[in-house]
């Protein structure tokens, strides 16, 4: 899987986490933005979100000293607790309001696309390399799905400003990500084999 390529160092990084759980950050790191998109992509609530990744990291450090390296990259791993996560969220949820078909399950099949994953991945973190006020209008516009209107009465802010924003913020995201697009095959080709 091209997608989930795993770093030629993640066997390393994954034995010091064993050894000292305080080294487990690395991992955190590495695979924090993977986790998040594809637990977003399922639950589709950003709050749930949150709360599933965070669970997710959890349970990882907790079992951390029970992995056993197999060659397959760290994040399919994660993905499966994440996958089991939103599996068992969404049993409670049933169980609680009384019907486990209340409503349709989130796909928790665990094969996620992983080129779509890593997409997603990416677009978090360009997002998040944004200026404050444009990352902001971009997540209350597209995460938390807001109107300009509502935006602007949040942020005290004209509906042009809000547009403004969303627009550079736009522009820049799609600057930074055809730039990184183009960078990609050049990082690919140092170092790898077949």
């Amino acid at each position: 899987m091209k997608a989930l390529k795993k770093r030629p160092d993640e066997r390393l990084l994954i034995e010091a986490a064993q050894k000292d759980p305080a080294r487990f950050a690395e991992l955190y790191d590495d695979n924090f933005d993977r986790v998040y998109a594809f637990v977003s992509r399922r639950v589709q609530n950003r709050p749930d979100a949150e709360d599933l990744t965070a669970e997710v990291f959890h349970q990882a450090l907790a079992k951390i000293a029970q992995f056993e390296w197999r060659g397959v990259p760290f994040a399919a791993w994660l993905y499966r607790m994440a996958a089991n996560a939103i599996a068992d969220r969404w049993q409670r949820a049933g169980r609680e309001k009384g019907s486990p078909l209340a409503d349709d399950p989130p796909d928790v099949s665990g094969r996620a696309n992983p080129e779509e994953v890593e997409r997603r991945a990416r677009t978090f973190r360009l997002v998040a390399e944004l200026p404050d006020d444009q990352r902001r209008v971009i997540e209350m516009r597209f995460a938390e799905e807001k109107s300009i209107a509502e935006i602007a009465r949040e942020l005290k802010r004209s509906a042009g400003a809000i547009k403004q924003l969303q627009f550079r913020a736009l522009t820049t995201l799609r600057a930074r990500s055809n730039r990184k697009a183009s960078e990609k095959p050049s990082r690919k080709s140092g170092g790898r084999n077949g």
